[in-house]
């Protein structure tokens, strides 16, 4: 509780807490403080709908800002006794319903909001909120938006008195909301953007006609660039990689929503799917059928280094055979699964990748196990990675993995020199001139325990000979008056920032990371090099060419 006060407080003063906040600045502290009320409350719905819980938030924990935001005229936004308008339920309630697309919550108007949320008919399913805003936004951007929201309300209270969406997909629900908000712009006189055909809650989507198998279909698209289908996307390290070597995802799915969220931030035309890899049924998404390219970053199998003292590879191993199951089912030209070196070369292995190759044979391809490190292609680390690339028919014998151009390695101290100045710190030059090696591979660490750190104890080490506190990840780089002294142990290393760990993943600048700094550093960790994605995708690209 005392985290959460102490980062809400400070997210207010961001906008300007505690004068008087402009009315942009209050939409946007909404917006920001929605996640971090989410992030910080894991609760279920049952508490969620404890009224307690939320006066006390106002009256007790945070009082100054529910002051500051509202003001004392109006009790429902102190006494939680319509959690639709009380401050801190409707932000909850707003981040749940949009967790995973705040592309969506971004194009809507408090008012907007207020329309769909206070709507009892809608506000009680996430989905239905989500796709009718997103129908409302789509079709209707330069349209007052609340009696749109209130004539396609009407129309959908008429099917769900016969209709249970809980037993629609994802893809039906969102066609449902669109059909109806096409037709209620029809009824208003407003001309609606064309959209597909196929739309409204009787919509049946043809799966597409089958491909020869061996390589033999045509490149789609006049621009040559391939068609991929991203699992296990996390914060899109591999899909960038991808898309710069020539392969537009027709869809990415991974089952965090904050890695979701940063895919769409950076790519808002992405498909991106917040789901659970083993509850993904392609026969609801036709588009996935038939792709050049299934690209899968899956969670790391059991590394032989931590075997004692982790939980065991049950789920990282169903979801390897759940990719080799989902390459039987949407037939793609060409695979590629990235993981551990262990998976590759350890005979403790040899099991997984019989069971792998028996599949694969199976099903016409032929493959190569790789042991690649990204320093090779340019990151600034010693990160190996395990690699199997599957290609239909022969063309494997065509697939070849050039590592990048002849250059001097990047170095540690060569990529952060210039952000380690930024806030004028005198030592900079002097730190960067002694850090000239590549940096031990970033780890993610678990999502479920732990604060960021740079990985584990020889990793911790091995950042101490350079001058970084591999213990921890700051929130700022050193300012002019930090001491750089290796003899006053850890208060004397420097500490990296989440955006110098990005670079270190060789992630552009540009590209950002949503959430609070562990979910951030998570996701980086966690992360596939883009320039070994773009690598491995350029050979690919090449074999199914032909080139």
């Amino acid at each position: 509780m005392r985290e959460l006060i102490d980062a809400i407080t400070r997210l207010a003063e961001k906008y300007e807490f505690p004068a008087s906040a402009g009315r942009e600045a209050r939409v946007a502290f909404d917006r920001d403080a929605a996640a971090m009320i989410r992030e910080h409350l894991d609760l279920s719905w049952a508490e969620a709908g404890n009224r307690d819980l939320w006066s006390f938030l106002s009256l007790v924990a945070l009082p100054h800002v529910t002051l500051w935001r509202f003001g004392l005229d109006n009790r429902e936004r102190w006494i939680a006794t319509d959690l639709h308008r009380h401050t801190w339920a409707r932000l909850w309630w707003q981040a749940v319903v949009f967790a995973g697309h705040e592309h969506v919550l971004a194009a809507l108007t408090e008012s907007d909001l207020n329309a769909l949320l206070e709507r009892r008919s809608l506000g009680g399913d996430p989905r239905l909120v989500r796709e009718v805003a997103r129908a409302v936004t789509t079709l209707a951007a330069d349209t007052p938006r609340r009696p749109v929201i209130r004539d396609v309300t009407l129309r959908l209270n008429r099917y769900l008195v016969f209709l249970d969406v809980r037993a629609l997909s994802d893809e039906q629900v969102r066609d449902l909301c669109t059909g109806l908000t096409t037709e209620t712009l029809k009824r208003l006189g407003i001309n609606v953007p064309a959209m597909p055909a196929a739309v409204g809650p009787t919509a049946v989507r043809s799966l597409p006609s089958p491909q020869p198998a061996g390589g033999t279909r045509a490149v789609a698209g006049a621009s040559g660039r391939l068609r991929s289908l991203e699992i296990c996307a996390g914060a899109g390290g591999s899909a960038l990689g991808l898309e710069q070597a020539g392969f537009d995802p027709v869809m990415l799915i991974d089952n965090r929503a904050i890695a979701c969220e940063t895919l769409r931030i950076n790519r808002p035309h992405w498909d991106v799917h917040d789901m659970d890899l083993l509850e993904f049924d392609p026969a609801d998404h036709p588009q996935v059928h038939g792709v050049d390219l299934l690209s899968a970053g899956l969670p790391r199998v059991q590394a032989t280094a931590t075997a004692g003292r982790t939980r065991g590879s049950d789920l990282e191993l169903a979801l390897l055979e759940a990719t080799v199951t989902l390459t039987q089912r949407i037939r793609p030209r060409a695979l590629l699964i990235e993981n551990v070196p262990d998976l590759v070369t350890k005979p403790e292995y040899a099991p997984v990748r019989g069971f792998v190759e028996e599949e694969l044979t199976r099903l016409g391809f032929g493959w190569k196990w790789l042991v690649i490190n990204a320093s090779d292609f340019g990151v600034p680390q010693d990160r190996k990675h395990g690699v199997l690339v599957a290609l239909q028919g022969d063309l494997i014998g065509r697939f070849r993995l050039h590592p990048g151009p002849a250059t001097p390695a990047r170095t540690v101290g060569s990529v952060l020199a210039e952000s380690m100045a930024a806030s004028g710190w005198r030592q900079a030059e002097q730190w960067a001139a002694q850090a000239q090696e590549l940096a031990p591979t970033l780890v993610g660490g678990s999502w479920e325990r732990g604060g960021p750190d740079l990985g584990p104890t020889g990793s911790k080490n091995a950042w101490a000979r350079i001058g970084v506190d591999g213990g921890t990840v700051a929130d700022v780089v050193p300012g002019p008056n930090f001491v750089w002294d290796g003899e006053l142990g850890r208060a004397g290393l420097v500490k990296l920032t989440v955006e110098q760990t990005a670079l270190l993943q060789a992630f552009p600048p540009d590209w950002r990371i949503a959430g609070l700094k562990t979910a951030r550093y998570r996701q980086i960790g966690h992360a596939s090099p883009p320039p070994v994605a773009r690598a491995l995708g350029e050979a690919i690209r090449s074999a199914l060419n032909g080139a």
